[in-house]
């Protein structure tokens, strides 16, 4: 198998298995009166994430997020024609698990799509700053000594299940338009898409200059400023 292949594929199963796991939790925690929990859903996404890293971490960077694919490229850390293949295969990873999910629960209304509980305007803020965080974790732990990129799967999966554990009943803590776009479109509530489809990639980008605030400038090279 061409390695190009390999790398999309794994950037496929990593995100159907997020979007499967996650919102899976989601909609079985609906539909069996709680049993999972708020607390039980958080550590699902982060575990998930966890596992998935050391999954296919080698083959494709497990970035799993199309808002961590641009950022890294924005960094100066992942080619340009990547982009774009990436995150088709990632899209495609959610979609077909929302739609098995769909399949598996086809009176669950929402899919476990992301809702605000408040203003739009605070759970954009909200998804921004949660993102910016995942995202300097992730571009702090996956450079640098070897012993950062052993335990880059404890740390970003310790993340995420702390920011939905803490922001999750507000805005969903989403961040990561894929997983918030899947469950969206099959189950038809788009009305509030507009928030997780621009705060994690605002955030995400933001990172980028945080990161370079407080690490070596080669850490994340914007655009013009890449050494040849």
């Amino acid at each position: 198998m061409q390695p190009l292949l390999k790398k999309l594929n794994a950037e496929f199963i990593g995100t159907f298995a997020l979007v499967f796991a996650g919102t899976g939790a989601v909609v079985i925690n609906d539909v069996s009166g709680g049993s999972i929990t708020h607390a039980g859903i958080a550590l699902t996404f982060g575990l998930v994430v966890l596992a998935m890293i050391y999954a296919v971490g080698d083959i494709s960077g497990a970035h799993f997020n199309p808002a961590v694919t641009s950022a890294f490229w924005l960094a100066g850390r992942l080619p340009a024609g990547l982009v774009l293949p990436y995150i088709t295969s990632q899209v495609l990873g959610a979609l077909v698990a929302s739609v098995v999910l769909h399949f598996l629960f086809p009176t669950h209304a929402t899919l476990g799509t992301t809702l605000p509980a408040g203003p739009d305007t605070q759970s954009f803020i909200l998804e921004l700053i949660l993102t910016g965080i995942l995202m300097f974790v992730i571009l702090n732990v996956s450079t640098g000594a070897k012993e950062k990129g052993i335990t880059a799967g404890i740390a970003v999966g310790a993340v995420i299940g702390l920011e939905a554990m803490f922001a999750g009943p507000i805005c969903g803590a989403s961040m990561n338009p894929a997983r918030s776009l899947a469950p969206a479109i099959v189950s038809g509530h788009l009305e509030h898409l507009w928030i997780y489809l621009t705060a994690p990639f605002t955030g995400a980008w933001l990172a980028i200059l945080a990161c370079r605030g407080c690490q070596d400038a080669d850490c994340c090279q914007l655009p013009g400023t890449r050494k040849k």
